[in-house]
């Protein structure tokens, strides 16, 4: 895919980026997919299948209580916890505002781990990791932030996210699909968005705006952008998931690259189908 060249230009120090469409095939790649990036938030997304693995094998349970009085595993994976952004302190009561939340989800790798006997960082390896050849990614450290990886790894799980094997395709379907609608929020790098529509551990772009994502993705894309300078999209529309990986911190760069990008792979994807 030639609009995956664009990288060449942003102004980062690495970059490397693919396109894989919903049957799992590689459109494109471009840059040094195999180097290891720091993921910052695109952790999350990671940490989330995990969950939903844990879920599945009847380990946790969704509506279970995690973290502040009244919470539960949903809340902490939608955000809607209670908890500040990165420090364990409530802010508000369950399921009212939309509070993008490191600690929420370093909370819900702790209970993860309790009920698996297992820490967090080998569950999610032996539940996701391992079973998608995901040899070059990592997730010491915070379930929130510290995870690292590849873009090969990344379409790994992309194409699995869009044709999923580990789990089943109705769990999937939730964790895109918005819970506790029409809360407000604020998504970090991009200002305040009525709604600030979250699935669980996925961003849903809505008709959000200012947004990371083009401005020609449907509002059914979604996916999670990391302060490193990282990111990963999913657009059913269009059939196809887009990785993106920096070495640059997140920045006004980014918002001005991106959208681009993301509009000229989209036009790519429509003219070659």
């Amino acid at each position: 895919m030639q609009s995956l060249a664009m990288i060449e230009n942003w102004p980062v120090p690495t970059a490397a980026a693919a396109v894989v469409t919903s049957d799992g095939t590689l459109l494109g790649a471009h840059g040094p997919t195999a180097h290891r990036f720091p993921l910052a938030s695109v952790t999350k997304p990671l940490a989330a299948y995990a969950a939903l693995v844990a879920y599945e094998e009847g380990a946790v349970e969704l509506d279970e209580p995690a973290g502040p009085e009244g919470s539960t595993v949903r809340h902490l994976l939608a955000h809607t916890s209670g908890l500040a952004f990165d420090e364990h302190r409530v802010t508000a009561p369950p399921g009212t505002r939309r509070l993008y939340s490191n600690a929420g989800f370093e909370v819900l790798g702790d209970h993860i781990a309790k009920a698996t006997d297992i820490p967090f960082a080998e569950y999610a390896r032996q539940a996701v990791l391992e079973p998608l050849g995901m040899t070059s990614t990592t997730l010491e450290g915070s379930p929130a932030k510290d995870g690292v990886s590849t873009v090969d790894d990344l379409v790994r799980f992309a194409a699995e996210v869009q044709a999923p094997r580990l789990l089943d395709p109705r769990t999937v379907l939730e964790a895109q699909t918005v819970v506790h609608p029409g809360l407000k929020g604020v998504l970090p790098g991009y200002g305040h968005q009525n709604p600030n529509d979250w699935g669980l551990g996925f961003e849903i772009r809505d008709s959000k705006s200012p947004h990371w994502t083009g401005s020609s993705s449907s509002p059914a894309t979604f996916g999670h952008f990391g302060q490193s300078g990282t990111f990963l999209w999913i657009d059913p529309t269009a059939g196809a998931a887009c990785v993106a990986l920096t070495d640059r911190a997140f920045g006004p760069w980014a918002a001005e690259v991106w959208t681009p990008f993301t509009d000229a792979v989209l036009a790519e994807l429509g003219t070659s189908r």
